[in-house]
């Protein structure tokens, strides 16, 4: 069943989003399972919508992801929420 997560990252800038996933498109599988990604600016920094395909893989990616977000000097966030997914659909995909 996917998942809806919700990232709120206050006081993480475009540009620091911006070097972080620089380095995570080298890492190879990193993103296995992510169905959709979407970042947007706020007044008090980003938010992040992403669909997984499952929890597992999705916290796979935390694994991943927060060694390399901590090396980068990102500051501590609040973790994400997570919602079971009623339906997810990509018009136009296959």
């Amino acid at each position: 069943m996917p998942i809806l997560v919700h990232a709120v990252l206050d006081g993480v800038t475009t540009d620091q989003y911006d070097a972080l996933n620089a380095k995570l498109q080298t890492i190879p599988g990193i993103f296995d399972g992510c169905l959709s990604h979407t970042c947007v600016g706020t007044d008090s920094g980003l938010e992040i919508f992403d669909v997984w395909a499952s929890e597992a893989q999705m916290k796979a990616f935390g694994d991943k992801v927060m060694p390399v977000a901590a090396d980068l000097g990102w500051a501590d966030q609040p973790p994400p929420r997570v919602a079971e997914a009623h339906n997810f659909w990509a018009p136009g995909a296959a």
